[in-house]
């Protein structure tokens, strides 16, 4: 494989004729945001995370890795592993930020970028490559330069003919590099990986298609397409079979419309006082609609999420009335799921998501027999004092904690 990597620098790249498709990964993206302003890290290892006993990995450094730390796992396992393990609160606002920041020089380049997370995207050159007379595999190194130059931190760039063979070429470029994937060495490339490298194969899958025999991509490439389907089904089998022997016919799809929008929190230590978790639910539904507001988003369908001690999960929802961004309507919608439909016992987890979600362009929905206050102009007047003051100068009395006397 060391063949179709590229070197930094490099003036010779490899044939990337035919290949329109780049997927860009950051590298260690939380992480790396956070060591620009702390390089006496960047040698020693270090994660994201709360730090608390109930927290989780949100990104390890290259450095911690070594020690067995990965991302999502619980801080304290990490712990075990690395006992000198550095740990960094997250940083509010900070990753949408930067992540706003790269997408733009992706849109800059294309317009059809698919953003997968914040700190990757799929990209589609093909149609500009002649407006900025290069090629993928130099376009790939400017987007490192730039990203590098403009925001501090280092991504891996994969070069190939189908988004699927892309994304394996980043993974292999990490960290800090770029692979290009020639299309005529698509299927030299994919055929000694391992069947685990193909795209939606899981654990399970992966000792279906090892029983049967099948241990490299060439393996599967080299089965008939019947066979395959009589062993994982005729949908995964179809799939895998053309994966193996290159074909992913998936187009970038440019952004689409976000179809919800939710926060959830993790207790440190299990909760049974209903309320308490109200007032949980409180303070998500105000981020919720904070976060609503700004995009101009509106939803009809409230949903709670809420896992228990045992990692025994429900999800319940509603439709209301009409589509809204107000905390309280949220909330009280929240409330009502939670009573009615969640059984008692101890909570680990709760969450709030708001789906069904639309622009608001068709207006308010009025009712000259309603008296209530205006609780979205007081929530929208709120969102401007935390704009200029900071996120806890307003917020709702119930949230605050109690004075002591």
């Amino acid at each position: 494989m060391a063949r179709y990597r590229v070197t930094t620098g490099a003036t010779e790249l490899p044939d990337d004729t035919g290949c329109p498709i780049l997927h860009v990964d950051m590298d260690a993206f939380f992480v790396s945001c956070e060591l620009r302003t702390r390089p006496e890290l960047a040698d020693q290892p270090v994660v994201v995370s709360g730090g608390g006993p109930r927290s989780v990995v949100a990104a390890a450094s290259y450095p911690a890795r070594r020690f067995g730390v990965r991302s999502a796992m619980p801080f304290s396992t990490a712990k075990r592993l690395c006992p000198q393990l550095v740990c960094i609160q997250p940083t509010p606002g900070l990753y949408g930020e930067v992540s706003r920041g790269v997408m733009g020089i992706f849109r800059q380049l294309t317009p059809l970028v698919e953003p997968l997370s914040l700190d990757e995207a799929f990209l589609d050159v093909g149609g500009a490559l002649r407006r900025l007379g290069t090629t993928p595999g130099v376009l790939g190194a400017r987007i490192r330069e730039r990203v590098q130059a403009e925001h501090g931190i280092t991504c891996s760039v994969g070069v190939a003919k189908v988004k699927f063979v892309a994304k394996l070429a980043s993974g292999m470029a990490k960290p800090d590099g770029m692979v290009i994937v020639p299309a005529a060495e698509t299927l030299d490339f994919l055929h000694p990986l391992p069947v685990s490298a193909l795209w939606g194969v899981g654990k399970r899958t992966e000792e279906q298609l090892r029983q049967h025999g099948w241990h490299t991509i060439a393996d599967v490439a080299a089965t008939s397409p019947a066979r395959l389907r009589r062993s994982v089904g005729r949908a995964v089998g179809d799939h895998l079979w053309a994966l193996a022997n290159g074909h992913d016919d998936r187009a970038v799809e440019p952004e689409s419309a976000e179809k919800s929008i939710g926060a959830e929190h993790t207790f440190d230590v299990d909760v049974l006082n209903r309320a308490e978790l109200g007032l949980e639910l409180l303070r998500l539904s105000e981020r919720v609609g904070a976060t609503l507001r700004s995009r101009g988003l509106r939803g009809r369908t409230v949903s709670i999420k809420v896992r228990f001690a045992d990692f025994r999960t429900i999800t319940r929802a509603r439709t209301v009335l009409s589509a809204t961004d107000v905390a309280r309507d949220i909330h009280r919608t929240a409330v009502e799921l939670l009573t009615e439909h969640a059984p008692t016992g101890a909570v680990r987890l709760i969450g709030v998501r708001v789906e069904g979600l639309d622009t608001g362009d068709e207006g308010e929905q009025l009712s000259f027999a309603n008296d209530e206050p205006r609780w979205r102009d007081a929530e929208v007047a709120a969102d401007v004092a935390r704009l200029k003051f900071g996120s806890a100068a307003i917020r709702p009395a119930s949230l605050l904690a109690p004075r002591e006397e």
